[in-house]
């Protein structure tokens, strides 16, 4: 079954990447303990681990939630 399963991976089509977006990582990453978000660029766990397969409608819509996320600066 695990051979049938490696087989059935390799037929299926991989997707276009999508380098269009540019990650917001700034290259401070460590994640908060509260809110679960990176102290340097505000995305989740999922969000940076998945950035490099989503679609560039679903990165700008991370970016949007990033900007919402930062902190007000004064």
């Amino acid at each position: 079954m695990e051979r049938e399963a490696r087989v059935r991976r390799r037929k299926t089509p991989k997707p276009e990447l999508d380098y269009s977006v540019p990650s917001p990582c700034v290259m401070i990453c460590t994640l908060d303990d509260e809110s679960g978000l990176c102290d340097g660029c505000y995305r989740t766990m999922d969000e940076i681990r998945e950035w490099m397969i989503l679609s560039r409608e679903e990165k700008l819509a991370v970016l949007e939630k990033v900007e919402q996320r930062k902190p007000a600066t004064s």
